[in-house]
């Protein structure tokens, strides 16, 4: 069965329809106590007789994980998290919930979201209300030469020899390189053969299945790029922030830009079992006004915390300034995951970036460079993106500078010292949070 090609809309944890636009694949992400999780298990095989559960470890074979994920006659749970992907009969759905209410060792009970990697919506082209649940974020605005890029309206940045982004947050001036912090970038894999990440790159997985980590969309290999590119790239300008940390890359989105929270919980297993104190991921999906964020990344992402893994996310590229602000998307507005807007040369909001119109984590944490960004392109070349997606790989190298700068830090500590010394900005910090993001 193929999970992408599932449209469904289960019932939410409460009962009601959830909406938005999105879309689901019919299981649920459920989270149990660590300390009580068979409790939570055997309740739900007694009450919404589960499919069996296949237990994983975040070193578990990729391929095999990727295929029990496929499969819809098993449920999959990921011990290192706590959290299992849950197989269910449409006509359990509602006996899960309830059971998922009522039983003490399950924390929080969610429909799966199918994950989307979607193009930004051109200029000329009127907003829509109905935005897909899941993508690796605002992409390609295009793939223009670096001439073309300088000539975008904003300051005249000079990026002959560095990228404005690298220099907007004084990267390029930092004795701070990173060397050998781990960044984990959950994305559409990486171009293995790139020669300015080639001895860079530690470990790679794809929890895609019947893909390889090879990187054929490109918006992975432009984050990983952005985070931990060379000092001295094969072709200049250099755009890479953490020149000498470590990458692990996760292949959670495939070559379309498609994948289940499924995937992207194995791909957070995996990274804080490889040793990753960063995790980056720039994908998100939309959410309402008001609306909570998801349970289970948040709580994920606290265990992550105690773990000393900070995770940063793209707040997302909703938005339609100035007429139309739309909340930092999932997972970005969980508290315990700093959310990361964009900025043009101009140091103003790009356009689609989310704002904090949602409280209790829905704020924006911290803004960093996000348009027109110069980085890493599968065949070796460079590619010009645009988003909060390219935004967030900014901070997760300067972390790993932060790392290096701290390393008795906690990952609190961390959070803590980033948002601090962060360049103040005129704009309200509903926008940008504590401003722009610098490297120490």
């Amino acid at each position: 069965m193929d999970r992408r090609a599932l449209r469904e809309r289960p019932d939410g944890p409460n009962g009601s329809a959830t909406g938005g636009g999105a879309e689901y694949t019919g299981r649920y992400v459920v989270l149990f106590d660590p300390g009580n999780h068979e409790s939570g298990i055997n309740a739900l095989r007694s009450s919404a007789d589960i499919a069996p559960v296949e237990r994983i470890r975040g070193s578990a074979e990729p391929a095999s994980v990727a295929e029990l994920l496929e499969r819809p006659d098993v449920s999959v749970f990921f011990e290192d998290l706590a959290a299992a992907v849950v197989e269910v009969r449409p006509e359990k759905r509602h006996a899960l919930v309830t059971t998922a209410e009522a039983e003490p060792s399950i924390i929080a009970a969610e429909p799966e979201r199918l994950v989307h990697a979607s193009p930004i919506t051109a200029p000329h082209q009127a907003p829509t209300d109905f935005f897909p649940a899941y993508r690796s974020d605002e992409q390609v605005v295009a793939r223009q030469s670096q001439a073309e890029a300088a000539a975008v309206q904003g300051p005249a940045w000079d990026e002959q020899n560095v990228t404005w982004g690298l220099q907007a947050i004084r990267a390029h001036l930092s004795a701070m390189t990173g060397r050998g912090v781990k960044i984990a970038v959950l994305d559409t894999g990486v171009d293995t053969d790139h020669p300015d990440l080639v001895g860079r790159v530690d470990e790679t997985v794809s929890f895609v299945p019947g893909e390889t980590v090879e990187d054929l969309h490109g918006h992975g290999t432009h984050c990983i790029g952005t985070a931990a590119g060379p000092a001295n790239p094969g072709q200049k300008p250099r755009y890479g922030v953490a020149t000498e940390a470590r990458i692990l890359a996760a292949k959670v989105l495939d070559n379309t830009g498609h994948g289940p929270d499924g995937q992207i919980l194995a791909g957070l297993a995996w990274a804080i079992d490889h040793g990753a104190r960063v995790i980056s991921m720039s994908l998100g999906a939309p959410v309402q006004p008001g609306e909570l964020f998801p349970q289970t990344y948040e709580l994920v992402a606290q265990r992550a915390l105690d773990r000393g893994v900070v995770i940063v996310a793209a707040a997302g590229n909703s938005s339609r300034r100035p007429g139309v602000i739309r909340p930092v998307e999932r997972p970005a507005n969980c508290p315990s995951i700093l959310a990361v807007a964009s900025l043009d040369k101009a140091m103003q909001m790009a356009a689609s970036s989310c704002g904090g119109v949602n409280g209790n984590g829905g704020e924006v944490d911290v803004a960093a460079p996000g348009k027109f960004i110069i980085s890493a392109a599968p065949g070796g070349g460079h590619a010009v993106m645009s988003g909060t997606s390219m935004a967030t790989p900014h901070v997760a190298g300067v972390l790993a500078m932060l790392i290096q700068a701290h390393p008795n830090d906690s990952a609190a500590d961390l959070k803590a010292r980033l948002l601090a010394t962060a360049l103040p900005l005129t704009q309200p910090g509903s926008d940008v949070g504590a401003g722009l993001v610098q490297a120490p």
